[in-house]
């Protein structure tokens, strides 16, 4: 469009200046024949006309109109009885261009010369400028479509890599990220793009987290419960309701799991609340109560040490027990011989030690990852979790034999301040 509007004025332009180039041209030639012949040709002198000029043609008429010399129409045409009032005539026809000039003499116009020439030569200059125009149009047009599509590829290529990108998150690859350009609002449309896949990734990975932690803190406990029911269903002599006392008791436990589980979700957005605070040999106790015959079963002790003091000292309840089945789950499925918990005071913070007599080739790092291990790889990873979330400690204190130790901040004037020995630090 813009060449159109430049190119059509132009042509136009090229066509009235030559046209006009060419009859000032034939005027000077006119004017210079005039000159040539002088008014004395009106008395009979001879005419001389000059020589003819890339195809110019001269004619010489007196005040009659009469054709005294060159070649012209005989009689005068209408350019030539203009020219005999008195002025300088110009005019186009039968394919030519046509200039006359009055020959004075005086006050009296005594003749006229006309000069002429074939529009033809005009019109070949004209197209000829037409074409050179005409070219530089088109490699005006090849150069605005050369950057076009440049300038389209730079804005083309990046949205065409965050299709691609969004449609491999499409196919399940959520670690694909859009790639930066050169352009400042495509670049805001990746970094929102990349900003939305993460949080996506994160809530899909926390789905997933939760239901494998929930999968695996729900398998014990419920299947406590259900032997205790079956047990009790099977004894004839079986008393119902202490059957029913201890069902009431897992299905309390798994109360707190499921919490527990939930509160460790929502711990990455938002405060959770703080899991209520429970004497740690009430939490003891119950653990005891819940893994003594599971182990007893195969043949192995469970033995828990404590002062009594230091059984007062409140913790964490639901986060203690939950990372206590834990530690008691993996030292039974992966451990052997006798189980041990030993409660310690630190001063500032409660030491749980859970040892078994087995032993562990992992570091103390590894042993905590995701995956890793004989069993499914979750159970640790997650006591890890839940004890981080409220503020404690979980590390791999033993290799051979197999320990754990759970640290549990005290705050500031809870501990028993009775000395006591310790086995840690």
């Amino acid at each position: 469009m813009a060449l159109l509007l430049l190119a059509v004025p132009l042509a136009v332009a090229i066509r009235f200046t030559f046209l006009a180039d060419e009859r000032g041209e034939l005027e000077r030639d006119a004017m210079a024949a005039v000159v040539r012949v002088g008014p004395d040709f009106a008395a009979g002198d001879p005419v001389e006309l000059p020589g003819s000029r890339g195809g110019v043609q001269y004619a010489v008429y007196d005040s009659n109109g009469s054709l005294r010399s060159g070649e012209g129409p005989s009689p005068a045409d209408a350019t030539v009885r203009q020219a005999l009032s008195g002025r300088v005539a110009q005019a186009s026809s039968g394919g030519e261009l046509v200039v006359a000039v009055p020959i004075s003499s005086g006050e009296r116009v005594v003749g006229v010369v006309r000069a002429s020439t074939s529009a033809s030569t005009v019109w070949g200059r004209v197209l000829w400028g037409w074409a050179a125009l005409l070219g530089l149009c088109l490699v005006a047009l090849f150069a605005a479509v050369w950057v076009a599509r440049r300038r389209a590829r730079l804005l083309s290529t990046p949205l065409e890599a965050l299709a691609r990108t969004s449609l491999a998150i499409a196919d399940g690859d959520l670690t694909a990220r859009a790639a930066g350009s050169s352009i400042k609002e495509i670049d805001e449309v990746a970094r929102a793009h990349n900003s939305m896949v993460e949080r996506l990734a994160r809530l899909l990975e926390r789905e997933r987290r939760f239901t494998a932690n929930a999968s695996h803190q729900l398998r014990t406990p419920l299947t406590g419960l259900q032997l205790g029911l079956e047990s009790a269903m099977a004894d004839p002599d079986a008393d119902l309701r202490t059957a029913l006392a201890e069902a009431a008791q897992q299905a309390h436990h798994l109360d707190h799991t499921i919490d527990e589980v939930l509160r460790l979700v929502i711990t990455d957005d938002t405060a959770a609340a703080p899991a209520a605070a429970e004497p740690v040999a009430d939490l003891l106790r119950a653990a005891e109560q819940r893994w003594h015959g599971v182990l007893a079963r195969n043949g192995r002790r469970l033995d828990l040490l404590w002062e009594p003091e230091t059984g007062r000292l409140c913790v964490p309840g639901r986060t203690t027990d939950q990372v206590l089945d834990v530690l008691l789950d993996n030292a039974h499925r992966h451990g052997v011989g006798t189980v041990t918990v030993n409660l310690r005071d630190l001063g500032t913070a409660l030491a749980i030690d859970v040892r078994d007599e087995g032993s562990t080739a992992l570091d103390a790092q590894a042993i905590f990852q995701r995956g890793t291990g004989a069993g499914t790889g979750i159970g640790l990873a997650l006591a890890r979790e839940m004890a981080e979330a409220a503020g404690a400690r979980l590390a791999l204190s033993g290799r051979a034999p197999t320990r754990f130790t759970l640290l549990l901040p005290l705050e500031e004037g809870a501990s028993s301040g009775s000395p006591r020995p310790s086995a840690g630090g």
